[in-house]
C-alpha cells in the first residue's frame, strides 16, 4: 500500500537550528490521494463534536422536541452497548476507512489461522495516545480484517461512557463497539460461535508511557481479560502493534512529576486521563492534534487456548498461569519483529504495573 507512505517531510527528525525549529509548512500541490487520506482523517476527529453538535442545533427547533425526548428516553434504556452492539456492513466498509488506514499506512501482519467455530478475545498492546490501530483494525473492514479472518466478527470495546454522546453513540455502535463491561463482554463471547472482542487491555494508565521508540506495556496486574477467557472458554489473542506509539509525540511525563501525578488524579476522578501530545497539522508537519505519517504494522498472534477442565476453586492459579503464557506470547512477537517493523527503537519492551 504505497499511496499512504511516510515522506522524507513527515519523517524528518528534530531540528537542529532556530530556523528549522520553525513548523514545517506541507506543500499546496500534493495528490489528491493523499488528501482524501487527511479528510479521513480529519473526519474522524472531529465527528463526536459534530454530532453532538448537529443533535444540539436540532434541539433549537421546538418542532422536533417530541421526536427528540423520545430519542433520548430510548438512548438511556438502549442495551445495545452492552448487548452486541448494533453494526452495519456498510458503514464498516465505507471508502473512508480505506483512506484512513492508507494515510498511515496500516497493515495486519497475520500469523495463523482463527477457526471461526470458536470465540476469541484480542489483546491489543500498546494503547498509545488513542489506540488508532485497534480502531483501524477492528472497528473498520479498512485493513481487510474480515478477509483476513472469515467468519470472526470482533467488536472492539470502549468505555461505557462513550456512548453517553447522542448521536455519535449510534455512529460507535455502527462501526461495531461495544461497552468493555464484564457483563459485555461475557454476552458477546457466548452469543454464538466466531463472535470475539477486542480490548486495548493497557487502557488509559497505559497512554501516559506512549511515547516514539518505547513500548511500555501496562500488563502485570491485568488478569480481568484473562479470567474472562477462562470463565467462558475464548482463546486468548495477542496483538501487538509496532507504530502506534510512534504517531504522535507527548510531552515529558516522568513518574514522580507534577504533571504525572495531575494525570493520575484526573484518572481517578474520571476514570479516564489526558496525556500532553501533539502531532501535526492538516497544513503543517510539525504542530496540530493530527498524528503523523508513520506506519502501523499490527501482528495478530496465534491464539491461547485455556483450560478447558479446572477446578473452580482454583482459578486464580489457572488465571495467573494463563497469564503468564500470554506474556510469553508478546515477548516472542516482539523479539520476531522489533528488528523488522521498531528498528528506531530507545528500548526494548518492557511489562509495567
Amino acid at each position: 500500500m504505497t499511496t499512504g507512505a511516510v515522506t522524507p517531510e513527515d519523517d524528518k527528525s528534530h531540528a537542529t537550528n532556530a530556523w528549522e525549529a520553525l513548523p514545517r509548512m506541507a506543500p499546496l500541490r500534493v495528490p489528491l490521494r493523499r488528501r482524501l487520506q487527511t479528510l479521513a482523517l480529519f473526519w474522524w476527529g472531529i465527528e463526536p463534536a459534530v454530532a453532538v453538535g448537529f443533535f444540539l442545533c436540532l434541539c433549537t427547533m421546538p418542532v422536533l422536541w417530541p421526536i427528540l425526548i423520545i430519542y433520548l428516553i430510548w438512548m438511556l434504556t438502549d442495551k445495545a452497548p452492552s448487548r452486541g452492539g448494533r453494526r452495519s456492513v456498510w458503514i464498516r466498509n465505507w471508502r473512508l476507512w480505506k483512506y484512513f488506514v492508507e494515510y498511515f499506512p496500516v497493515e495486519i501482519v497475520k500469523t495463523s489461522d482463527l477457526d471461526p467455530s470458536k470465540n476469541y478475545i484480542f489483546g491489543y498492546h500498546p494503547h498509545g495516545i488513542i489506540a488508532i490501530g485497534a480502531i483501524a483494525t477492528f472497528s473498520s473492514e479498512g485493513t481487510g480484517f474480515s478477509k483476513l479472518y472469515p467468519g470472526i466478527h470482533a467488536s472492539l470495546l470502549t468505555l461505557a461512557s462513550n456512548f453517553n454522546l447522542p448521536l455519535h453513540r449510534d455512529y460507535l455502535l455502527a462501526c461495531g463497539l461495544c461497552s468493555v463491561s464484564k457483563d459485555s463482554c461475557k454476552y458477546i463471547l457466548k452469543s454464538g460461535p466466531g463472535r470475539s472482542i477486542a480490548i486495548v487491555v493497557g487502557g488509559a494508565t497505559e497512554s501516559l508511557n506512549a511515547r516514539p521508540g518505547v513500548m511500555d506495556l501496562t500488563l502485570k496486574k491485568r488478569f480481568g481479560f484473562v479470567k474472562i477467557a477462562v470463565q467462558t472458554g475464548a482463546n486468548l489473542v495477542p496483538v501487538l502493534s509496532f507504530g502506534e506509539n510512534e504517531i504522535y509525540d507527548q510531552v515529558k511525563n516522568e513518574k514522580g512529576s507534577r504533571l504525572r501525578l495531575f494525570q493520575k488524579r484526573l484518572q481517578q476522578v474520571f476514570g479516564f486521563t489526558m496525556p500532553l501530545f501533539h502531532g501535526r497539522g492538516v497544513f503543517n508537519y510539525d504542530m496540530g492534534l493530527m498524528p503523523h505519517r508513520r506506519p502501523m504494522n499490527i501482528v495478530i498472534g496465534e491464539p491461547i487456548e485455556p483450560p478447558k477442565d479446572f477446578d473452580e476453586s482454583n482459578i486464580d492459579k489457572v488465571v495467573q498461569e494463563l497469564h503468564a503464557k500470554y506474556i510469553q506470547s508478546l515477548k516472542d512477537i516482539y523479539e520476531k519483529y522489533k528488528d523488522v517493523y521498531f528498528k528506531d527503537r530507545i528500548k526494548d519492551l518492557e511489562f509495567v504495573e
